[in-house]
């Protein structure tokens, strides 16, 4: 199997700069910024949170839609024929927050101190949290999240992760609130693992971000697909799951994403019984900062201007934690322009 080849545009080692670029994150963004910039004769260190670099590539995305291997052979390319150096289980923060994986970093790093040690800094973190739904029973025994969900999965195939933090899902009814991407993973990771799937979607699979083909090929897989229901609270008993309570919805007027806006209908309420639930209703943007230094939107992504720069001099920043959540060809595209730019202003043409 080949892998992922991040370095492409490296036809032969290239003279060496002496300029040093610190990346914060082994995502698709910050690997693919590396092969740019160590193409460009840069010295680059990676510092991640992870035990070893790919980010939600190998610790969160299933191995159907990219293979673990492909990902492995990509970072060890760039450590051994182009000297990037990881540092693994390092957790870069201005400040404090709890994030998913977070269990396995074992140091913390201030990013101002990669500011005054590196010539240029690359910030691309990408989303380690995920988006609270706010109704009545969310935080019940049983109510999980996408995210860590799929990295308990992942992580334990990986054998990070022991067994007893995997929920056992056989024969299990799962429910997953939201149609994009991640819901979809969800659904296909559980079903694997031999649960009975649910999916509830607040409009039609027309409009679901994820797309009618993936979902229908869960269909397919004996997932049951629920449209123009949103949820109203989760029932629980003993302090667990026990059930979802919805209503039913249509659709009106387009809201300010262009598609048309569900409108919950009084009186619609229905229940189905779950095991686990699961809101996959977005994730969050992690940028390793809490409170100033580098500004945010009202999101929590960092905010950028035409150079790929944080309002930092010298820090950039690409991927998810500049646009929020996208496929991972987006955030490969923006790490290689970003990239570009730090290279022309480490040159001074910028």
């Amino acid at each position: 199997m080949r892998g992922m080849k991040f370095s492409f545009l490296c036809r032969s080692k290239p003279e060496k700069t002496g300029k040093r670029v610190a990346i914060i994150g082994a995502g698709p963004a910050g690997l693919t910024a590396a092969g740019y910039l160590v193409c460009k004769g840069h010295d680059v260190d990676i510092y991640d949170k992870m035990p070893e670099p790919g980010g939600l590539m190998l610790f969160v995305i299933p191995e159907f839609r990219i293979p673990v291997e492909r990902v492995r052979l990509g970072a060890k390319e760039l450590e051994e024929e182009f000297e990037v150096t990881y540092y693994p289980k390092t957790k870069v923060m201005e400040g404090e927050r709890q994030d998913e994986g977070d269990e396995f970093y074992e140091r913390v790093v201030k990013l101002s101190e990669l500011k005054e040690k590196y010539d240029a800094v690359l910030i691309a973190t990408g989303i380690w949290n995920v988006r609270r739904i706010g109704i009545p029973g969310d935080d019940l025994e049983g109510i999980l999240s996408p995210l860590e969900l799929l990295f308990w999965i992942k992580g334990h195939e990986l054998g990070y992760v022991p067994k007893e933090k995997v929920p056992d899902l056989k024969d299990k009814k799962v429910g997953i609130i939201g149609a994009g991407l991640t819901a979809v993973d969800v659904a296909f990771e559980c079903n694997r693992l031999g649960a009975e799937v649910e999916i509830f979607y607040r409009r039609t699979i027309r409009e679901a971000p994820a797309g009618a083909y993936e979902i229908n090929i869960l269909r397919n897989r004996g997932v049951k697909w629920f449209e123009l229901v949103t949820p109203k609270r989760v029932i629980g008993e003993n302090g667990r799951v026990k059930a979802i309570e919805l209503l039913r919805t249509r659709l009106g007027e387009p809201d300010e994403t262009g598609r048309r806006r569900p409108i919950p209908i009084p009186g619609s309420e229905f229940q189905v019984e779950l095991d686990y639930l699961v809101f996959a209703i977005g994730m969050v943007s992690t940028p390793p900062v809490n409170g100033g230094y580098i500004a945010t939107d009202r999101r929590g992504r960092i905010v950028v201007d035409s150079r790929h720069m944080t309002s930092a001099e010298g820090i950039f920043a690409a991927g998810d934690v500049v646009n929020g959540p996208t496929k991972v060809g987006r955030a490969i595209k923006d790490g290689l322009y970003t990239a570009v730019s730090i290279d022309k202003w480490l040159r001074g043409e910028l």
